[in-house]
């Protein structure tokens, strides 16, 4: 947990925030063409921050992250939606008692909300971070940092 709060302090630190985009997977948003692209601010320091994202009918969503524990029994609350978008079995073997995994919540400004997760495998860069994320309008995200 200690190597990926001070990642994500150093790249916040650099940058002032990160950028992170979600790519529509399953649901209304994804049956567009093109399927819009959202993309989010991330900043924060050690093992919490913010989240902050525009949707495409402009509604605007914010919320906090933040590191679960390695034992945290939630844990897999999400591993369907893990593996729907990676892979079946994919959430069990790369994710699932990673200490670099974190959760949040978003609340938008006309009644959306977003769940989502990430988290970094291994040592990688900014860029090897990924993740999902659902809304509450039926739309599965994948997340790339």
């Amino acid at each position: 947990m200690k190597h990926f709060a001070l990642w994500l302090l150093a790249v916040t630190a650099l940058s002032g925030c990160a950028t992170a985009h979600l790519y529509p997977i399953q649901g209304p948003l994804a049956s567009q063409t093109p399927p819009p692209i959202i993309k989010m601010a991330v900043s924060g320091a050690l093992n919490s921050g913010t989240l902050s994202a525009t949707l495409p009918n402009g509604e605007t969503c914010q919320g906090t992250w933040g590191l679960l524990r390695q034992d945290d029994p939630t844990s897999n609350k999400m591993s369907a939606e893990w593996d729907l978008v990676y892979g079946q079995g994919f959430f069990v073997g790369h994710v699932l008692g990673t200490s670099q995994f974190a959760r949040a919540s978003l609340t938008g400004n006309q009644g959306t909300t977003l769940a989502i997760e990430f988290y970094r495998p291994g040592q990688g860069s900014a860029a090897s971070i990924i993740g999902i994320a659902q809304d509450n309008k039926g739309n599965l995200f994948k997340l790339t940092f």
